[in-house]
């Protein structure tokens, strides 16, 4: 941690580019439809969340503090604003910035302490040994003992910025973090009463995740949780971090609130997560040459899907619920399933779009401050890749194709509000998180997803996305366009699990606890295949496409089916993005 009375500042040189006021400032964004009332519940969409000794609340209402454009540079500069009319009780922790080209959207928390020095002070009977005075608790939010000056630019005449700027780190008393920095557009430091620091045992690490604006001498950042996952208790503030180059190798100075309390009483009931799904559910568009098209589960079973068991030659009918598959465990290799060795093999590798429905897994992110609503796609089968080398496309055979696919993509909602934060689009090994304002909308708050050809990757917009060097036009080609096959998730969709609620809450189907493969594991020489493709292509690009066929996943050197949607990573964990 910085001592404080540590500083750094400089001011920035004419080659950072020429600086304009507020023509690229971010505008207010609010969804396409006003957000329904949602059924009646505990604390979801109520505004404040309990996360312990500590209750916060979402400031959307903000005034610019500083703000700069770079007229020269590919984004237009950052703004810094600072909360308003927050609520009587309630205390700043760290003021807001984002970049000139987003729209704005803040989520900026503010915070008061629940605990009362009555209780803090209180006697209590210990094991029925008679009655020991406790310790009062800190409290849980202090003011700051001073701050430092991390960087500053002086406005005026002939200077490269519009308006002098001044940006402090607060210094926390012992025992307590800063949550996030405070800027001024004077010398002066900021009032000890501007912000409030949170007891130490009442946070958690954050981590840089994005940089915003970057000078000779002077970066910001976003800043993210550095745990993230359905059961971390990290709360982001909604505030940055910010560094002079010269001293860029140093600790972070703020961190993240951590939610204690374990009921997460802002999360959605079962009613509130339909009525989610109703007003948000995407629709799904697949490729008009799509093929391989998604099915229900129980369709899957119900055409005679096959369960193998190594050792076995013959396999075994699943049933329609998939209540003979063997639960729990890890994919050791021992089962998977199979198209039916009959003539409905070819039938039912084309999926069903009719009865196709989308699998929801509810989960609590960022602390229980954010709900996600992951939903899964089941295809009975994966089409081959095809290779695009500048204008051409090489079909790769069989290459990439394999029994059983799934594909998801991931809602997230704002538990203060119920509304719909962004989406995550996964694609393959990979994905992106798209904001909110970003999406395409096709009706009322509800967006698009694209699947791609044959993978079924999802995408924000049609197009031809490209698995491997985009700049140099090599890669394996992900289609996405609208058509008539589409499945409209917010009326075909089945809740299958939200650990959260508790047991007893709701019945997971059998196959969802199924943690085998869905598809058999087919190994072929693909190498050869590949190194025939890369002899025919001109001697100039062999090396490029090569490396790239080395960085692509192992899936396509051969054919193995996935596990399920409870095996990867992000059941549990944060989506990678």
């Amino acid at each position: 941690m910085l001592g404080c009375d540590w500083f750094c500042w400089s001011r920035s040189s004419v080659s950072d580019g020429a600086w304009a006021e507020s023509c690229y400032e971010p505008k207010l964004f609010s969804l396409p439809s006003p957000v329904p009332s949602w059924p009646a519940g505990e604390g979801f969409a109520t505004g404040r969340i309990h996360i312990g000794e500590i209750e916060i609340a979402q400031v959307t209402e903000l005034e610019k503090v500083w703000s700069c454009t770079l007229l020269r540079r590919k984004n237009h500069g950052v703004t810094v604003y600072k909360p308003i009319r927050i609520p009587d009780g309630f205390y700043c922790l760290g003021y807001y910035c984002q970049p000139n080209d987003e729209p704005l959207r803040a989520s900026l928390l503010v915070a008061r302490n629940l605990g009362s020095s009555k209780e803090e002070k209180s006697f209590t009977t210990v094991l029925g040994i008679g009655n020991h005075y406790t310790a009062p608790k800190s409290p849980a939010l202090q003011k700051p003992l001073n701050y430092i000056l991390i960087w500053r630019t002086d406005g005026g005449n002939g200077s490269n910025y519009s308006a002098s700027g001044y940006f402090w780190l607060p210094c926390p008393p012992d025992g307590y973090k800063a949550m996030g920095c405070v800027v001024t557009n004077n010398p002066d430091k900021p009032s000890i009463e501007e912000v409030r620091c949170v007891r130490a045992d009442l946070t958690e690490s954050c981590e840089t995740c994005s940089l915003m604006l970057e000078l000779s001498s002077f970066q910001v950042w976003n800043v993210r949780p550095f745990k993230r996952g359905m059961w971390e208790k990290s709360v982001p503030v909604g505030t940055f971090f910010c560094t002079a180059l010269c001293n860029s190798e140093a600790e972070l100075g703020i961190s993240c609130l951590k939610n204690v309390n374990l009921c997460l009483h802002a999360m959605p009931n079962l009613n509130q997560i339909h009525a989610l799904v109703r007003n948000y559910g995407p629709t799904v568009f697949f490729h008009p040459d799509e093929i391989y098209l998604p099915s229900a589960v129980s369709w899957f079973f119900e055409n005679g899907a096959l369960l193998y068991r190594r050792g076995y030659a013959i396999g075994e009918t699943v049933d329609s619920n998939g209540s003979n598959l063997p639960c729990g465990g890890s994919n050791d290799g021992e089962y998977w399933i199979d198209l039916p060795c009959d003539d409905r093999r070819h039938y039912v590798k084309l999926g069903n779009i009719e009865n196709a429905e989308l699998y929801v897994h509810v989960k609590p992110a960022l602390g229980g401050t954010f709900t996600d609503i992951a939903m899964w796609v089941f295809c009975p089968f994966n089409g081959p890749a095809t290779l695009k080398v500048g204008l051409k496309s090489i079909p790769l055979g069989k290459i990439g194709q394999h029994v059983g696919d799934w594909e998801h993509f991931t809602l997230r909602i704002n538990n203060f509000t119920g509304e719909l934060w962004g989406i995550y689009y996964s694609q393959h090994s990979s994905g992106e998180w798209v904001a909110a304002y970003d999406l395409e909308y096709i009706e009322g708050n509800k967006a698009v997803v694209y699947s791609s050809r044959n993978g079924h990757a999802s995408f924000p917009r049609p197009g031809i996305y490209l698995q491997g060097s985009s700049t140099l036009g090599i890669g394996i080609r992900n289609d996405a366009a609208r058509s008539d096959l589409y499945v409209d998730s917010s009326v075909k969709y089945k809740i299958v699990a939200a650990e959260y609620l508790g047991d007893g809450s709701m019945e997971e189907p059998c196959w969802v606890n199924y943690m085998r493969e869905w598809g058999p594991k087919v190994t072929y020489n693909s190498r050869v295949e590949l190194e025939k493709i890369i002899g025919l292509l001109p001697v100039t690009i062999r090396f490029s496409v090569e490396n790239i066929f080395n960085r692509l996943p192992t899936e396509l050197y051969g054919e193995e089916g996935p596990t399920g949607p409870k095996e990867k990573d992000n059941w549990v964990g944060d989506e990678r993005g």
